[in-house]
């Protein structure tokens, strides 16, 4: 089934700079979908480090647990994704078959088994055979390029409607450094840990510890500051790669957290990262509007965090911003019961810079027509005062519409 491009997609792509240390290669294995890309295989120079946040599901796929248990040796030398299977649910089967495919790629690219990471998007309870990568990998392997990046994200995509990309250059230590990235993402998506599947990538020479922190500590003004449909999938990951190439450039290697060389390198990582859960945001299933909830006001950063995400994720906010409806009293709603302080009579709520209701009523001076005029953007900013305290939390979701339901209707048909 396909869907047209969301409205909401970027209007241009970035151009995606060769990552030194990284080459790819799609492939199509007919895993689900017919007559398009669905695997991917990266390989990376010796000596690349990686980092990784995934789901905090109790239900987490065979290749997250295989993610999670390779990622303290902090090395990676490849990456193998594909679409139309999560690998979920799947038992026994599905670790067999982690083992199988990490095989069959540690020996295409010619390294150990346990440098291999794996990822899984799609049908969740679907046995997905290790048959599928025979040969496909090998073949894949002997195609190996340092772009097109754009080739990359498509072949990772489910009911994505365009491939998402990100990308930014900075200086560490005086030499510029690459950080591109990729991302799936537009149903299931009400991220803990993570995204859908995510990955990232840079030739800094940034030892492994000093990634998880530096990921770790973006994701969540990130990918867990968004949500679709308030469902967290069984298949978060987020991987970071450093290949360190860098440094045969003069990049000086980074040891430590807090060193200062980091500082522009952090800063980009974080808009990098953003940048790709906005597109998630704006893919989401059906999505007409993108909305920013802005909740401030509150009595810590915490609980603004948790009132701003039950406005996101509250069917009928995401109704009425679908139905270019004003209807502030869903937003009090959510607000109520989010279980957080909260004062009725200090409440202010605008929808971009028309403020409907304050101080416990309608706005004295609210326009419907004005109200209205601002519910036709794409972009729909939900601003929340509490007037409580100095806590804030901006989180961003799209609109409900009837082509979520179509589209999750007939998913596995």
């Amino acid at each position: 089934m396909s869907h047209a491009v969301s409205p909401l997609a970027p209007k241009t792509i970035p151009d995606m700079p060769v990552v030194e240390g990284v080459r790819f290669a799609t492939a199509e294995a007919g895993i689900k979908y017919k007559g398009r890309t669905d695997v991917l295989l990266m390989a990376f120079a010796e000596g690349t480090e990686v980092a990784g946040v995934f789901t905090k599901s109790k239900c987490p796929s065979a290749p997250v647990e295989w993610c999670r248990e390779k990622l303290g040796a902090g090395t990676a030398r490849a990456l193998v994704v594909n679409s139309g299977n999560a690998n979920a649910f799947t038992g026994k089967t599905g670790r067999d078959t982690v083992a199988v495919t990490a095989a069959i790629a540690a020996r295409a690219v010619g390294c150990g088994e346990d440098q291999v990471f794996l990822a899984s998007t799609g049908v969740i309870g679907e046995p997905l055979a290790p048959t599928k990568f025979e040969g496909v990998l090998d073949a894949a392997a002997a195609r190996l390029a340092d772009g097109p990046w754009i080739d990359a994200a498509r072949a990772i995509m489910t009911t994505d409607t365009y491939p998402k990309v990100a990308t930014a250059t900075v200086e560490v230590g005086g030499v510029p450094v690459v950080i591109s990235g990729i991302a799936k993402g537009a149903g299931m998506i009400a991220p803990d840990m993570a995204t859908m599947l995510s990955f990232v990538f840079t030739d800094a020479p940034i030892d492994a510890a000093v990634l998880q922190g530096l990921l770790s500590a973006t994701v969540g003004t990130t990918f867990n500051a968004i949500t679709v449909d308030s469902d967290t999938s069984t298949s978060d990951t987020l991987l970071m790669f450093a290949t360190g190439t860098a440094a045969a450039r003069g990049a000086p290697r980074i040891h430590a957290a807090g060193d200062p060389r980091l500082t522009e390198f952090s800063v980009a990582l974080h808009r990098v990262l953003l940048d790709l859960a906005h597109q998630v945001v704006k893919d989401g299933e059906g999505a007409r509007k993108f909305i920013e909830v802005q909740v401030m006001g509150a009595t810590s950063d915490a609980s603004a965090r948790r009132i701003a995400l039950s406005i996101a994720n509250s069917p009928l906010v995401k109704t009425a911003v679908a139905g270019e409806d004003a209807n502030w009293g869903r937003v009090v709603m959510a607000v109520g019961k989010a279980g957080e302080p909260a004062d009725r009579d200090r409440l202010t709520i605008s929808f971009g810079d028309i403020r409907v209701a304050a101080a416990g009523a309608r706005d004295p001076d609210y326009s419907e027509a004005a109200a209205s005029a601002a519910m036709q953007a794409e972009h729909i900013p939900i601003r929340v005062d509490l007037g409580l305290g100095s806590g804030r939390a901006t989180v961003w979701t799209c609109d409900l519409t009837k082509e979520y339901v179509a589209i999750n209707g007939d998913y596995r048909s």
